[in-house]
């Protein structure tokens, strides 16, 4: 494959999200469409699914999504996904705080939070809370140091849509919390970022809607030098938060092979699905 051969056929691949072969290696070496554990998504239940479960099932398949972590507002979504038990997607529930919308901006402070959790979690089959919303001094609250504590006892992940400060807060409440780090701050500088991946080795960071990863299609060097030197410490996630996320799910995955594509084979698997397998212990 000449140079200008080989480059339109490297863009396409980026374009499509797939690994592309090496060079000199022929096309019938190039590796498969890079599977993907989605660690941060939503099958809402309110008042009714946006796609039946079927629809939602095809849809993994079709897009090579392996594995997610599963929450629902309330958790009846959460609950069909996991008792479905398709065999060849792993569904990791994750209990959410939530029986309305409303309460995202209420769980911190309604004596219901902690009946709803211990609930849920005697179903046996949880393997975390969240995703849970907290900004700032809101993490204080003593239904939140309670929600740390339980997972900590009981061996539960924690999955945290918080700011830098009620990050540091959640941490100040136990030092053993296991936190995916909802959006990785959104906007916090990546310098600030690596502080923390230092500071909590229980310290997962979610990406998805993270600000600057990418310019024009390509990856910073900030973030580039990031996941090459923790790849073990990052996770990718739809957040299909709105039904305009379920019919953009292919596009979503798709931008994450992109610039997957552009890391080291190794580095691109776990931040891909390896690091959630690992966590979860497929």
């Amino acid at each position: 494959m000449n140079r200008i051969r080989r480059l339109c056929f490297l863009f396409v691949c980026s374009a499509l999200g797939i690994m592309a072969p090496a060079h000199g290696a022929g096309a019938d070496t190039a590796q498969a469409v890079l599977p993907v554990f989605d660690a941060h998504l939503h099958y809402n239940w309110e008042p009714a699914p946006h796609m039946p479960l079927d629809t939602v099932l095809s849809l993994f398949r079709e897009h090579k999504v392996t594995g997610i972590l599963a929450t629902s507002r309330p958790n009846d979504g959460t609950r069909a996904l996991y008792e479905a038990r398709p065999k060849d997607i792993w569904v990791v529930p994750f209990i959410r705080p939530y029986r309305v919308r409303p309460d995202i901006q209420t769980w911190m402070n309604d004596p219901q939070t902690e009946e709803l959790i211990a609930t849920e979690f005697k179903r046996g089959y949880y393997r975390g809370i969240g995703e849970f919303h907290l900004t700032g001094s809101a993490a204080e609250a003593s239904q939140v140091k309670n929600t740390v504590e339980f997972a900590v006892k009981h061996n539960l992940y924690l999955h945290a849509h918080a700011d830098d400060e009620a990050l540091e807060i959640l941490y100040r409440h136990s030092p053993k919390a296991r936190i995916i780090w909802a959006h990785t701050g959104f906007s916090t500088e990546p310098a600030k970022v690596e502080a923390y991946l230092q500071r909590y080795p229980g310290l997962w960071c979610e990406l998805s809607y993270r600000y600057g990863i990418t310019e024009g299609g390509k990856l910073t060097t900030e973030w580039r030098r990031l996941f090459e030197k923790y790849p073990e410490r990052f996770l990718i996630g739809s957040d299909t938060w709105v039904n305009e996320r379920w019919d953009n799910y292919g596009n979503i995955m798709a931008t994450y092979r992109g610039w997957l594509a552009q890391l080291p084979a190794e580095v691109a698997e776990k931040i891909a699905f390896r690091n959630g397998e690992q966590l979860f212990g497929r």
